[in-house]
């Protein structure tokens, strides 16, 4: 009777609902839908509501009704028009016509879907051109206010994001008005022509071709090279996406009905490219105008990738450009003469003239010339150390440290701090320069060159590294110099300039561990170098980034082979010694006490910096810390919390090859130990499995692989669209192969994952082709000592045969041990095992007469019978599983019996 109940109370509900009784229709259908456990019958109690609440106006309800209906049965079409009719009311357009739309691709003949999609088309187009001419004339009226026409700007911008807006501007000469808008002296009007702009051109070529024709680049870097650095972020922000509009169109082979007869975009793009040129040595660009060209050459010239052949862009911008650039990284910010700069400008040209470096594939002694040496140790570093060892030049640096003049010091120093990075030039410098250091650092009243110079003494303080026994100064040298730097860094009152520097010193003498330690120490200088993160100042996230390295000893330590070490101590070579402080105990205080520190949300900050300082090898620091900060298990929850998991993404695709295997394995860490749904919500979970894949690799230790099985298994357990994604992204064969890892607990977390991975029918043909051994493998592996392979394996045959029954047929034929296999898992004291074997024998018993008749003809019919009794230690579910399975043998035929010794099976007790 209570299962009729709901349909009663339904069918009730139906007759007072075409009697008009609408709300005694509504209190039917509710009641019934408290004592319905049907889903199905649930999707229909919830449509016949939302029709009720549509009649009584309720339209709110009627959508909630409707989309519950949908959560049931997405192929429900009567509950979709339901809720599009409530979209309407309700003003939600925009859904209304997705619900109407699918409504009449379901049912193209159904009268009433077609007109109440012409009805909602006809009230968006008409809408869309009402809102277009009202900016239109708002705008084009002169004697409109100030604060109107402002408004109306900003209503451009926000119309300019939907594809019928953005249409209809373009259309009705849009552009010309906006290039009137540009020379406005209101800088809200000008940032709203450009964000109008940027609506525009986004994603659409054809726009974005004729927009660079019609306004002309002449006006758009004029734009961008303006004072205000909003509106020349701005500008620069809307060429970015006019590359990528350009670039992504010539990658097309057809780009679409509209655009297959417009020719290839590349004389826009060199006009564009030959502009920005011209601004980076033009006096009257600005110096964020400046940054900004220069940015957006980094980001469109190089090759994104060696796969690519096509370097002709970067051979264009060096034949063209190269002067122009040099001219810049050249400059002394110091002296009037040259083109105005930021903090920024000289490491944007460091960053520039890598990249376009490292694009060719690796194809005299002024003041400004040692100024370009500078820029050059920091960018494409092989042609600085050249230029620098040219005849004379270090001994022109030295002496330039002697100058009277402080801009001849400082440029100097920073040199000399570049190229202290060799061996044999720290040497040089440590014998020769050294004393003039000393000299400026105690001397000199200028706190620019004195930072400068103690930066210099703390990398040629460092020259060892993290060898205890290789110390270049005396004892307590390093620890007085780093304290200096931690003063500096505390003090608000200098300029960011002279705070970065101090980092920068840091960064050198960290490599000791009694420094770090004294570091992590002092939270106020904590504290101030991840503001200095956070800050504007982008230059000092590689300095950032290397002192968390030493401090989190993320770094690669290489531990020599114990007979080489013997033979060295032989031969009195020297051996490096690690300090005792840089043993596991006090690197886990040292991570504690960061953490606390809030190392994350500054690490977190420098990852969402978008500037060319952010380089790859800033990007491996970061993520070589991260990895040190998920080590320890209990940590990785404070990790996520503070935005961890999100900012590891992007390092795990955009990196150095090191760095994006530091960044997976931290991903991988995460996942294995946190809710991957709670740590990665929505869609960013899908981004997490080409990480993780990419470690089941040869390139990555045992360790890797095994960190990313496990994670891959519990994603693989989550849902269906997940187990899609790590087959698109080929990760099955690749578990395959490490199902025959030599290594015990590589192997049996690869078969964990395959477990999971079954559940997805692309998986199941692949065991159900013939003409492979991958059923073999797993009814052998059920077999074998290594228990946790023995439950991965035998999960998986007991998933595989109850979805695919027919290869319980083939189970035979792998093996002729296989009734002795799963004879042992129903033997096996492990309740797991035996709850698998008992599913395994069910299936089998199910699947074919013969294979019921060959197990009842065995001794598993007695050990079934033991089960199906229950007792101590056998589980509920396997006694009812085991029972199920003499019930499908008393339907077999006779059975021949077996006397078996209760004794024989007493270790279960």
């Amino acid at each position: 009777v209570a299962e009729r109940e709901p349909i009663a109370l339904k069918e009730e509900g139906n007759s007072l609902f075409k009697a008009g009784d609408l709300h005694g229709a509504v209190c039917c259908y509710t009641k019934a839908l408290k004592l319905s456990q049907s889903q199905a019958e649930s999707a229909v109690l919830h449509r016949n509501r939302s029709a009720c609440y549509l009649k009584l106006e309720e339209h709110s309800k009627a959508e909630a009704d409707a989309s519950k209906a949908l959560d049931n049965d997405p192929g429900d079409v009567k509950a979709r028009f339901r809720r599009a009719q409530a979209f309407q009311k309700l003003g939600r357009l925009d859904q209304a016509f997705l619900d109407a739309q699918r409504c009449a691709q379901l049912e193209p003949k159904n009268k009433a879907f077609q007109d109440l999609l012409r009805q909602l088309g006809s009230i968006q187009q008409n809408s869309t051109d009402a809102r277009v001419q009202q900016m239109f004339s708002l705008l084009l009226d002169a004697s409109a206010k100030d604060s109107d026409r402002q408004k109306a700007a900003q209503n451009l911008v926000v119309l300019s994001r939907e594809e019928a807006g953005a249409e209809q501007i373009f259309r009705n000469e849009g552009v010309k008005l906006i290039q009137k808008l540009l020379p406005s002296k209101q800088e809200e009007v000008v940032l709203s022509a450009l964000r109008t702009l940027v609506g525009l051109c986004t994603g659409h070529q054809s726009r974005t071709m004729a927009i660079v024709n019609e306004l002309g680049m002449e006006q758009l870097c004029t734009v961008m090279g303006s004072g205000a650095s909003t509106v020349s972020l701005a500008a620069c922000h809307l060429l970015q996406v006019m590359f990528e509009a350009l670039t992504e169109g010539m990658k097309r082979e057809i780009r679409g009905k509209d655009e297959a007869i417009l020719p290839e975009p590349s004389k826009e793009l060199r006009s564009m490219l030959r502009h920005l040129l011209g601004m980076i040595p033009a006096l009257d660009v600005s110096g964020p105008g400046r940054d900004s060209a220069i940015n957006l050459l980094v980001k469109q010239v190089p090759r994104k990738s060696l796969k690519n052949p096509d370097n002709s862009l970067t051979l264009w911008v060096i034949d063209q450009g190269l002067k122009k650039i040099l001219e810049v990284a050249g400059t002394v910010a110091e002296l009037s003469d040259g083109p105005p700069l930021t903090d920024n400008s000289l490491m944007s040209c460091s960053v520039l003239l890598s990249k376009l470096y490292d694009d060719l594939n690796r194809k005299k002694c002024t003041l400004r010339a040692i100024q370009t040496v500078s820029v050059l140790l920091q960018g494409p570093s092989e042609v600085g150390n050249r230029t620098m060892e040219m005849s004379g030049l270090m001994d022109a640096v030295i002496s330039l440290c002697a100058s009277e003049e402080v801009i001849h010091q400082q440029v100097a120093v920073e040199a000399l701090i570049h190229a202290a990075g060799k061996a044999k030039r720290a040497s040089f410098i440590t014998a020769n320069g050294v004393a003039l250091l000393k000299d400026l650092y105690k001397k000199s009243e200028n706190d620019r060159i004195r930072v400068r110079a103690l930066v210099g003494l703390c990398k040629l303080g460092s020259a060892g590294g993290t060898d205890f026994s290789m110390k270049q100064f005396a004892e307590g040298s390093t620890l007085k110099l780093a304290k200096q730097c931690r003063k500096w860094l505390c003090n608000e009152s200098l300029p960011p300039t002279s705070r970065r520097w101090s980092v920068e010193g840091l960064a050198y003498l960290t490599f000791d561990a009694d420094v770090k330690e004294d570091f992590v120490e002092d939270k106020s200088a904590l504290l101030a170098m991840f503001e200095l993160a956070k800050s504007e100042d982008k230059t000092v996230l590689f300095a950032v980034g290397s002192t968390l390295v030493n401090c989190t000893n993320s770094y690669e330590v290489e531990k020599p082979d114990p007979q080489l070490l013997e033979l060295a101590k032989y031969a009195k070579q020297h051996v490096p010694e690690e300090h005792p402080k840089d043993a596991p105990s006090y690197v886990e205080k040292r991570l504690v006490k960061l953490l606390e520190a809030g190392i994350v949300s500054a690490l977190v900050c420098m990852v969402k910096q978008e500037s060319p300082a952010l380089t790859e090898a800033c990007k491996e620091c970061i993520a070589r810390v991260f990895l040190a900060l998920v080590e320890r298990q209990e940590d990785r929850g404070t990790v996520v919390a503070h935005g961890g998991g999100k900012a590891l993404i992007p390092l795990a695709s955009d990196n150095t090859d090191a760095g994006k295997i530091k960044a997976a394995q931290a991903l991988a860490k995460i996942t294995i130990t946190s809710n991957p749904e709670i740590a990665f919500p929505g869609e960013r979970i899908y981004e997490v499995v080409r990480p993780l894949v990419s470690l089941l690799s040869l390139e990555c230790t045992l360790l890797q692989n095994f960190e990313a099985l496990m994670a891959l298994t519990n994603l693989a357990g989550i849902s269906d669209r997940l187990r899609q994604k790590l087959i698109k992204e080929k990760a099955v064969p690749k578990v395959e192969g490490y199902m025959f890892e030599e290594h015990e607990l590589v192997r049996a977390s690869a078969t964990e994952c395959m477990c999971n991975l079954v559940l997805s029918t692309e998986v199941q043909k692949l065991y159900l082709a013939t003409g492979n051994d991958r059923l073999k493998l797993l009814v052998l592996y059920s077999g074998e000592e290594d228990e946790r392979l023995r439950k991965a394996a035998a999960g998986t045959l007991a998933m595989l045969t109850a979805e695919q029954p027919e290869l319980c047929a083939r189970i035979p034929e792998t093996t002729t041990h296989w009734l002795e296999i799963v004879q042992a898992l129903l033997l096996s004291d492990i309740a797991d095992l035996r709850h698998r074997g008992v599913v395994i024998v069910q299936n089998m018993m199910q699947a074919e007469k013969s294979l019921a008749e060959t197990l009842i003809e065995s001794e598993a019919l007695e050990i079934l019978s033991v089960l199906a009794k229950g007792g101590e230690g056998i589980s509920v579910p396997i006694s009812k599983i085991a029972q199920n399975c003499l019930d499908v043998s008393n339907c077999v035929g006779p059975v021949k019996s077996f006397h078996i010794c209760r004794k024989s099976i007493c270790f279960w007790s």
